[in-house]
């Protein structure tokens, strides 16, 4: 079985790739948005020409418009949804970090007094106090 360290450097390996993967989903979402709102500028600069579909149809123009207004504001709304999820990973991400860090001090702690006790064994003499440092 791995050792506490190592089950959390997975973890926190894990956190990362899904603060990453929100990351990547907020900027589609935000690339999209502004795809929407590029639209809705285009549709709205034709229908200000004097063409005549748009004179004959200014009603048909309008819905395209709002129509990209609503995808950018859908788009914008996953975007805050993202950069709350990736506040909340960062967080976990943060905590499990500093467990981990917590973690490999122990450990290392561990195998200082190990090490120092298996000196002191062996300056006086003694057989090893614990076999292999199972305990």
């Amino acid at each position: 079985m791995a050792n506490r360290s190592d089950r959390l450097k997975r973890i926190l390996r894990v956190q990362e790739q899904l603060k990453a993967m929100h990351e990547m989903r907020r900027a589609n979402e935000l690339r999209a948005a502004h795809k929407a709102e590029a639209e809705a500028a285009e549709i709205a600069s034709g229908k200000d020409t004097d063409a005549t579909l748009s004179r004959l149809f200014p009603e048909l123009y309008e819905r395209a418009i709002v129509r990209a207004h609503d995808k950018r504001d859908r788009h914008l709304q996953a975007a805050r949804r993202e950069a709350d999820n990736i506040a909340r990973e960062t967080a976990r991400t943060d905590r499990v970090g500093q467990d981990y860090r917590a973690a490999v001090r122990v450990e290392e702690r561990a195998a200082e007094e190990r090490s120092a006790l298996e000196t002191v064994e062996r300056l006086l003499g003694l057989p090893p106090s614990r076999g292999g440092g199972n305990g």
